[in-house]
């Protein structure tokens, strides 16, 4: 007698339940507008987090980040060398042609949306420029995958495919940065499964079924992989000195295709 094993499925939510994560994703998506329009010379980190625990709380809504494991903002603000995790404070004085990364999430009635865009302080050098494009092709790529009947490792594999086209676009090699990556999401903001942002054979066998939910977010840098979390335990600085950049979505598998829950207006 053969038995076969069930697969294992990524969490799916209903149609019901997808309409409430995406109200708030919508309450990020105003967030980090907000906090792009205001990022300017002479603003700190600190004054983006009051803006956008302003407007989060304004909505009906809880930074999802201000408090997790003890994390003091309501976005992670990572300028420059610093990948991922920045916490926002008032000597972090943005500057011309800084590459400014913004990661916010928000609870509203129990479901969270998180996501993260990369961006710069007046014009950004042609090398931050593509930077930044590269990792939001590589999220563009990743959001593509998310299709009923493929596994999380195959989103993975598109993010890669995703790095590898902008690397052929602009003639340069990025660094894929190894550890962080994307999550399951849903009524809490860290859910199974991890998402790699790189092809990762013999993982991320879960199979995407109509209603599941990812956060995708692909993080490149201009030069190594390697990076070091910082003596406050949360900072993650490439070990190179080299500019990061981060773009993220909440994305949803549906009939009609992925549906990005986290739409910036």
């Amino acid at each position: 007698m053969v038995r076969f094993r069930k697969r294992k499925v990524v969490p799916f939510r209903s149609a019901g339940e997808l309409e409430a994560m995406a109200a708030a994703g919508a309450v990020v998506g105003r967030a980090l507008v907000a906090c792009r329009e205001a990022a300017d010379v002479g603003v700190t980190t600190l004054d983006l987090d009051e803006i956008a625990e302003t407007v989060i709380r304004e909505a009906g809504a809880v930074p999802s980040f201000k408090g997790y494991h003890g994390f003091p903002g309501s976005i992670c603000s990572s300028v420059n060398d610093v990948v991922v995790h920045g916490i926002p404070n008032g000597t972090t004085v943005l500057a011309q042609g800084d590459l400014v990364s913004i990661d916010c999430g928000a609870i509203l009635d129990g479901w969270h949306g998180d996501s993260a865009w990369s961006f710069g302080v007046g014009e950004l050098s042609r090398d931050d420029e593509e930077l930044s494009e590269a990792t939001r092709i590589s999220l563009e790529a990743g959001i593509a995958a998310m299709l009923d009947g493929n596994t999380v490792n195959d989103v993975s594999r598109a993010i890669e495919a995703g790095t590898r086209a902008a690397e052929k676009k602009f003639n340069r090699r990025f660094g894929i940065v190894d550890g962080y990556g994307g999550h399951g999401i849903g009524r809490e903001m860290h859910m199974d499964p991890f998402l790699a942002n790189a092809d990762n054979p013999g993982r991320g066998k879960e199979l995407l079924v109509v209603g599941s939910t990812l956060a995708i977010e692909p993080m490149l840098t201009l030069g190594t992989p390697d990076t070091t979390v910082l003596d406050d335990d949360w900072t993650v600085v490439t070990d190179d000195g080299t500019r990061a950049a981060h773009w993220e979505h909440t994305v949803a598998v549906t009939a009609d295709g992925p549906r990005i829950l986290t739409p910036r207006p």
